[in-house]
């Protein structure tokens, strides 16, 4: 990642982020975006335990796997928001 201002600009230009947790789902939430975030079992400490939301980013919905390298559970959430809200 070389031009930061490119790599937001094409954030800003999205109505919905779905991602990992890696630098997208920080510049999105940073810019205000919506932006669904897919974590692990075991999180990184800035997710906390238990938690659908994040005090560091109020338009950020955190979506956990419930058991180690299973994903299922947060994927199937993910297809439900994605059919209610897109």
């Amino acid at each position: 990642m070389t031009h930061l201002d490119d790599f937001a600009a094409q954030i800003s230009a999205l109505d919905l982020i779905i991602s990992i947790d890696n630098s997208t789902v920080y510049m999105a939430g940073a810019l205000g975006k919506k932006v669904w975030t897919l974590l692990p079992y075991v999180p990184d400490w800035r997710w906390m335990l238990d938690r659908e939301d994040t005090l560091w980013y109020p338009t950020m919905k955190l979506f956990r796997q419930s058991k180690i390298g299973d994903w299922q559970d947060p994927f199937q959430q993910l297809r439900s928001m994605v059919n209610t809200n897109v």
